[in-house]
């Protein structure tokens, strides 16, 4: 018991360094301390009409695919100095790949995997394979939303289950503190950047595999999944096709530390939004899928535009789309899985059988497995040896600053 409250003082005391490190400042709420950042932009950080004027403000600082080059590079940059990406890509290297409990379906295979994505640190998920023998595949990363064990549920292994049957492997991972990566817990401060590490980690993986074409890559995801989707093909252009799914917003910046947690949106020189990020996929295919019941409800008149302007100005037009479902809520139910089967078999040359061609995307050859069948590590198949066991050793391993500040609370 005294272990674990020195460790638990020390995880505080680190994460408030770190909160400092970042510009966070502190503030008092009837009696209660907590850090916020004036650089870092959460959740409704503006009306949807505040949201509206920003990108109209956006749009005049360039008209060209050079002037917009220019702007992409700046948030780009910043984009990875926010997340402080040289923390931690200096890991990159070869993957210790844990593999097991192949399930042969029909028209496609599920295997349980993790990845070392750093010395000690995990990432859990399944590898989702085609049945049809062919000289090369393509690959789909299939990241997730804000719901503990959400890689195991339905809609998840609806998704990758049907892009395999159809010829692409997909590799379907948990977030970080959901699911069965729970060496942190999921709002710890620097979130963003192991989450987004992870999703690097998991193509570099895919890449790694010599039956996969390397320029056939997508990646698509729904919630926060569409945040990471949109993210890690702002900064690799190894994707080489999106599809984030009720994401997209100019006024919502995400509403969780794994999506806005770090300084990734503004600095004293520039001030961008997730429509911006978003459209750094430009020139490579993108599909937008929105409904009309949360922050995307805006998406045909408002965000979509500004991308469309982003694709016009490259000469690629018609590579962006957006399917707006007004009568839907959020998530990522069939109407918007078979938008994304169309979008990604269009532009990864999946198998486009008859079934396909008529829209008729069936799903009911697709048998749900249970969350035990799923799962890569249990008491007969434990974590390795090496596993960091708490978040404070994953912040000490990283080598963030470890001087002792006051104790605070973080809000997120």
């Amino acid at each position: 018991m005294k272990s674990f409250s020195k460790n638990w003082i020390s995880l505080v005391l680190l994460t408030t360094k770190i909160l400092f490190s970042q510009g966070f400042k502190i503030e008092t709420d009837q009696g209660t301390q907590y850090v916020t950042d004036e650089r870092v932009c959460n959740g409704r950080y503006w009306t949807e009409e505040e949201g509206k004027t920003k990108l109209e403000e956006f749009s005049n600082l360039w008209d060209t695919a050079q002037s917009w080059g220019k702007r992409a590079k700046a948030i780009r940059e910043n984009l990875l100095a926010g997340m402080q990406w040289d923390k931690i890509s200096i890991y990159d290297g070869k993957i210790k790949v844990i593999k097991h409990s192949k399930k042969t379906m029909d028209g496609y295979t599920v295997e349980n995997i993790a990845l070392e994505s750093f010395p000690g640190f995990y990432v859990t998920g399944n590898l989702y394979r085609p049945l049809q023998k062919q000289k090369q595949y393509a690959a789909i990363l299939s990241p997730h939303g804000h719901l503990d064990d959400k890689r195991l549920k339905e809609d998840v292994q609806y998704r990758s289950a049907y892009l395999a049957s159809k010829g692409a492997i997909v590799f379907a991972y948990d977030m970080v503190g959901f699911g069965e990566n729970h060496q942190i817990r999921h709002k710890m401060p620097i979130s963003l950047l192991l989450q987004t590490w992870n999703s690097k980690r998991v193509l570099d993986y895919l890449l790694s595999l010599p039956e996969v074409d390397t320029q056939r890559i997508g990646m698509t995801g729904g919630s926060g999944g569409g945040t990471q989707t949109f993210i890690l093909t702002a900064i690799d252009q190894r994707i080489k096709v999106s599809v984030p799914v009720v994401q997209v917003s100019a006024h919502f910046f995400g509403g969780c530390a794994c999506e806005s947690g770090m300084p990734v949106h503004k600095t004293a020189n520039l001030q961008t939004n997730n429509v911006e990020i978003a459209a750094l996929a430009a020139p490579r295919p993108m599909l937008l899928v929105s409904n009309g019941d949360d922050w995307t409800r805006n998406t045909p008149k408002v965000e979509f535009p500004y991308i469309q302007k982003v694709y016009q100005v490259m000469g690629k037009s018609n590579s962006v789309e957006n399917i707006h479902l007004p009568n839907e809520k959020h998530d990522y139910g069939y109407s918007k899985r078979i938008a994304a089967y169309a979008f990604l078999s269009k532009h990864l040359k999946l198998d486009l059988d008859k079934t396909t061609k008529e829209n008729n995307f069936e799903e009911d050859f697709i048998k749900i497995l249970s969350p035990d069948q799923l799962r890569v590590f249990s008491p007969e198949k434990p974590r390795p040896d090496n596993a960091f066991k708490n978040e404070y050793e994953v912040l000490k391993f990283l080598q963030f600053p470890t001087e002792e500040v006051p104790y605070v609370y973080y809000k997120n």
